[in-house]
């Protein structure tokens, strides 16, 4: 395992195998790759610490791989995706600039700054931007930070109909009850817009927070709602 094409050539063996409940095994997902990613420094770099290399390896691709899995479902819409990060860049493509102009923030004399999204979704026909999304396997310090980032969206009328969203495999559990709810949940489920989980353990589903089966469906309403 290593980069993101020998993680997504091993999410397309899973998905041949479990079809379009594979997303429910992304914790066994992420533990294959491991193993593998393991195996590798073991063979070709083995100086290197294993774990610190496959939190950074991990940290880096779990987005990837979730823009990979819902990239074909969100052009169906008309839609376009753009990594966060690469609006960082100061030479954009004129579209990408304008997408850069809509979804950042205003802190007066400080300047303006990109909120913390992973994957951006956009109108590729006026540069809207329709939503920003949070892709992270742990949530304890990543779900405030997502939404601290929604209410300073909230706070300009440029953005405020941009909707946050979370997707995760929820390793750690913190998702998993909704009475009583663990401090990620009660952030899910109040400052959010929707998360999306990626497991096969049970969980209690709200308006706000879903079995990732149900993101297509509600992206898809949302933008019927818009037009």
């Amino acid at each position: 395992m290593r980069n993101f094409e020998d993680l997504k050539k091993l999410y397309n063996e899973m998905q041949e195998r479990r079809g379009e409940e594979a997303y429910r095994y992304v914790q066994e997902f992420l533990q294959e790759a491991q193993e593998r990613h393991g195996a590798y420094l073991a063979e070709h770099e083995p100086h290197k610490d294993k774990g610190q290399s496959w939190r950074s390896f991990k940290g880096k691709n779990f987005e990837k791989l979730i823009q990979y899995i819902i990239t074909e479902s969100i052009e169906a819409l008309g839609l376009k995706m753009v990594n966060g990060k690469k609006l960082e860049s100061v030479r954009l493509p004129q579209q990408l600039d304008a997408v850069k102009r809509n979804v950042t923030v205003n802190y007066g004399e400080f300047g303006l700054r990109l909120p913390d999204a992973d994957i951006i979704v956009y109108n590729p026909e006026n540069s809207q931007v329709i939503a920003v999304i949070s892709s992270k396997t742990s949530l304890r310090e990543r779900i405030a930070q997502t939404g601290y980032w929604k209410l300073k969206l909230l706070e300009s009328q440029n953005t405020a109909h941009i909707k946050v969203y979370l997707v995760t495999p929820d390793t750690d559990k913190d998702l998993t009850q909704r009475h009583p709810a663990r401090k990620p949940r009660v952030i899910a489920e109040v400052e959010l817009d929707g998360t999306y989980v990626l497991t096969k353990e049970n969980l209690e589903e709200s308006d706000n927070v879903k079995l990732f089966e149900h993101f297509i469906e509600d992206f898809k309403q949302l933008v019927e709602e818009n037009q």
